[in-house]
């Protein structure tokens, strides 16, 4: 099935060079995959991966392991975001 991963910030260096202008590449994954499964197989940080949301909708650090991808969903990631 295919899912939607985006990454913003620093996080969208682990993109490849020709998904960084859009942020977002179409992944081909296994159904069942999970968040985690998915931020793991990427070799993503899970200490940058600060605000998860699938389609829109946030998904807690413990839920993570948890929330299952379905088909044509979007996964998008930031890390932590300092300013003033």
């Amino acid at each position: 099935m295919r899912v939607a991963l985006k990454l913003y910030a620093s996080l969208a260096d682990h993109l490849p060079v020709e998904a960084r202008r859009d942020n977002r590449v179409e992944l081909d994954v296994e159904p069942g995959i999970t968040v985690l499964d998915l931020i793991e197989r990427e070799r993503l940080p899970q200490r940058s991966c600060h605000l998860v949301l699938v389609n829109g909708v946030f998904v807690p650090p413990e839920a993570r392991a948890r929330r299952m991808l379905e088909a044509n969903d979007e996964l998008a990631i930031w890390p932590p975001i300092a300013g003033g």
